[in-house]
This record gives C-alpha cells, structure tokens and sequence, in this order.
C-alpha cells in the first residue's frame, strides 16, 4: 500500500504502538471503490478477502505501523487530561493523485493503551452509521472524514446484549484535534507543543510557516475552516451533537459520528444527543461552542508564543467569517444569489416561520422553490409574500430561482429513522437497506422517484428522539 507514517516519527509521547486485534471470520460489507482510487488502492477492491483482512486488523503486513494517538479534551465543558484512541488505530498516511496526505484509520479494531477499561470493539451499528453519514456529507458537499471501508468481524461485541461486530476504516485530512494540543499545554510540554504546531503547520497550513508569527496565523487559518464548517452544518440542519475539543479537527473537518443527527422538524434548541444532557451542543448553540473550542486552542498556543493581541484578534475573527458563509449559503438556499446583510432578517424569517409551524427543515426549501410555478395560496404565510418580493426583484425568471434552489436544497438526506432502519436490518443479516440507502445519497439533490420514501420525513411513530455515541 507504500504507507507512509510522519506522524508515528514523532517523539513516543505522541502515541503508543497498538497492534489490531485480528477478526475471526471478516467480510468485506462495503468499499468505496471512487475513494480508494483517488488514494491509490483501487488494486485492492477485487481481492475481497484479503481487503477483508487488512481492513479489520489484520494479521496486518510488515509497513504498517498502528498505533493509537494521544490527546486529551473538554468534554461537555469539563476537561480531561487524557483521553486518546481508545477504539482506534492509525495503521499509516497515503498520498493522493493529488498530492494530498490522508489517514487511514481503523475504528474498532480493539483495545490499545488508552482504551481505560473498554474493549476497543465497535459492533456494527456505528459502523453502518459513519458509513452513511460521511460519505453523504460528502457528497452535500460539507468538509468530512471520509469513509473508506466497512468489515463485519464475525464475532459478537457485548453491549446490552450480544451484537454483531464491525471496523470502519475512516480517511481523515488528519486526526489532529484540539485536544491534541491540549494533551501536551497540560502538561507544560511546551517543547511537544512547538513540535506539534510545526508538524501541524506543514501538513496543514504551509503558508503559515512564513508569517511574521507562525502560531497566530495557524490559529487564523483554523478558525477559518471551523468558521465555514459550522455554517455548512447550519444550512443542512446538521446536529454534531458532541463538539468536544477532542472532536474538534485542526482541518476543519466534520470528525466524529456518534450521536449527531439531521433535524426533521426545525427547532433552533434541537438535541439529540443522549448524554447532552443541558443542550451544550444544540443546532443554535454551534458556533458558539466552536467558538469557545478554538478559544481553548490559542490557550495552548499562548504557551509557545506570547503574543495574546495576535491570538485574540485571530479568535475574533470567528463570528464575521461564520455569518459571512452562512450568509452565503442560506442566501442561496433561498434563491437569493448574492445575499446581504440586509437578509439576514429574511433568513432568520424563514426559520422562525419553520419552528413556529413545526416543519420539515430540508422539506420545506424544495417546497418553497415549488411555490415560484404556482400562482395558488400562499403555503408559507406572510413569510411567503416577502420572500417572493425579493427573489422575483433580482429580474430573473421564477423557473431559474427554482432550478438554482434545487441544485442546493437535497431532497435526499440521512434520516434518522432509516439510518436506525438500516442498522436493524443488518444486525439481523441483511445490508440490502444499507446499500440501497447509501446509493441514494450519493445524488442527494436529484429525485430519484423509485425511492421517494427516502426523502419523506418520519411518521410520529417512526421518530427518533435520540441518538448515541458509538461506544
């Protein structure tokens, strides 16, 4: 696979070797053919078997070199000095076609030195779960992780009760987090710091590397990408549901796909999140959050450079690059082109009208667009007249506005019910749902009739009111 592995040549306190724990009967249930031949390893879909192998821990062959890293993390505001890889393990870095250096990562392969008191082991729900959920927030074209293979191990993980097991293997930018910064600025290892801000810098963000201060204009650049991620979360109706510094990726990537979720109904205090206990991490709560995560960051870089005003002007930056973007994005999901900050009353409108009604959150921008070819009763209210003095001001045709809505609106999103549906099938034996489903959100924004039930929300009895962490 001609792995390479920068990050395992960082000093030992960076990560302890952990050697996968073998399956006894894999199966290959998923590869992602158009992934692995952007990574290279298009050669091995074909030989199933040892795909199998490889990507459920093995026996694993000489150039790989697992290992589980160290971080530490605020988790639901309180701090943990260490936390780390306890399910996962990097098994080594690729190059792309375009140049590009990407993870390989395998979830749920077993216990390693930071699992504290855990198996290691993933049963197959989380695994069918990230499956579908990266790869679809790929393809609505949000910043991911990636999902590149999905194994049954053949074996039973033990939770309430006997499940079947499963390994995910995640392609990340990266897996440096918030948190691994923090692993270190708690111990006062400024020297790790430094090393990791370099290393970080140059995977990450080389053109900081000639700015007058280097740390400041890597936290500028990282603020930068969660600023863009979040708005992107926003415009979909996308609950993270555990932004934890230790699920805060320095690439501005979504990592982490425990118990997030996509709203049904629109509510700005949406949770989902079984341990969310005091709604820390609802929707409306998002930026803040990522906010007060990269806070935590210039902390750790205070203690290499003690250049506050420049930490603090990089932090402040944060919520014009967030309302910008966001901005952007609900402009045009409103089929408004080039949207001001004079639409924001507009915007803000529409989502009130959709909480107060108690709608469909991705539904309900197609059926708006809808309404531009019909010349019928209001559907949305007062709201609606607004809207429409707007969009049709912008002197182009009504069919056009609908079209450009269309092409930015889903129709097909990762439902909470049948992703629930899905994983119940497969634990029982059959992946045909998930396969269906994972063929359907590859073309999120084109109707697809002969699954139209995939884009239909959830009955009162098919709701889910919570999700999970994978563990």
């Amino acid at each position: 696979m001609q792995l390479e592995h920068s990050y395992a040549q960082l000093p030992d306190r960076f990560h302890a070797v952990a050697p996968p724990q073998a399956a006894r009967a894999p199966k290959l249930l998923a590869w992602n053919a158009v992934l692995a031949s952007e990574l290279g390893l298009e050669w091995l879909g074909p030989q199933q078997a040892e795909t199998a192998q490889i990507f459920s821990g093995g026996p694993l062959p000489e150039e790989f070199a697992p290992i589980a890293l160290a971080y530490a993390g605020h988790q639901f505001g309180h701090f943990v000095p260490q936390l780390g890889d306890g399910r996962a393990v990097l098994i080594g870095e690729v190059t792309s076609s375009s140049g590009q250096r990407f993870d390989i990562q395998l979830k749920g392969s077993g216990r390693t030195p930071f699992s504290r008191g855990g198996d290691g082991r993933s049963w197959l729900g989380p695994v069918i779960r990230e499956y579908l959920l990266s790869e679809a927030m790929h393809r609505l074209g949000v910043p991911t992780t990636r999902a590149l293979a999905a194994v049954a191990t053949g074996e039973e993980v033990y939770r309430d009760e006997p499940l079947p097991g499963g390994v995910f293997t995640r392609v990340a930018s990266s897996h440096l987090r918030i948190g691994t910064f923090q692993f270190f600025a708690a111990r006062k290892d400024t020297e790790a710091l430094q090393t990791l801000t370099d290393y970080a810098i140059d995977r990450h963000y080389p053109e900081a590397r000639d700015a007058p201060i280097p740390a400041a204009a890597f936290l500028t650049a990282v603020v930068a990408r969660q600023a863009r991620l979040v708005a992107h979360w926003m415009s979909i109706g996308f609950i993270h549901g555990v932004m934890n510094t230790d699920n805060t990726s320095i690439a501005g990537e979504t990592l982490d796909y425990g118990p997030c979720a996509f709203m049904d109904e629109f509510h700005f205090d949406k949770v989902f999140s079984s341990i969310d206990q005091h709604g820390r991490y609802a929707y409306g709560n998002q930026p803040g959050i990522a906010q007060w995560n990269l806070a935590r960051l210039a902390e750790c870089l205070l203690m290499i450079c003690d250049d506050q005003p420049a930490f603090e002007a990089a932090l402040a930056e944060f919520p014009d690059r967030f309302q910008a973007h966001w901005l952007k994005l609900m402009g045009k999901k409103l089929g408004i082109a080039d949207a001001a900050s004079e639409d924001i009353a507009l915007i803000h409108g529409w989502l009130e009208h959709l909480q107060n009604n108690h709608l469909d959150f991705t539904l309900s921008f197609r059926e708006l667009a809808d309404q531009l070819s019909t010349d019928g009763e209001a559907r949305f209210g007062e709201f609606e007249s607004v809207w429409r003095q707007r969009v049709l001001g912008q002197g182009v045709e009504p069919e056009v506005i609908a079209g450009a809505m269309n092409r930015v609106n889903p129709l097909y999103i990762p439902r909470n019910h049948r992703v629930e549906q899905a994983i119940a099938s497969a634990v029982e034996g059959d992946f045909s749902m998930f396969e269906e489903m994972h063929a359907v959100l590859e073309s999120p924004y084109v109707e697809q009739r002969e699954f139209a039930h995939y884009a239909k929300a959830p009955q009162p009895s098919e709701r889910v009111m919570q999700t999970f962490c994978g563990t």
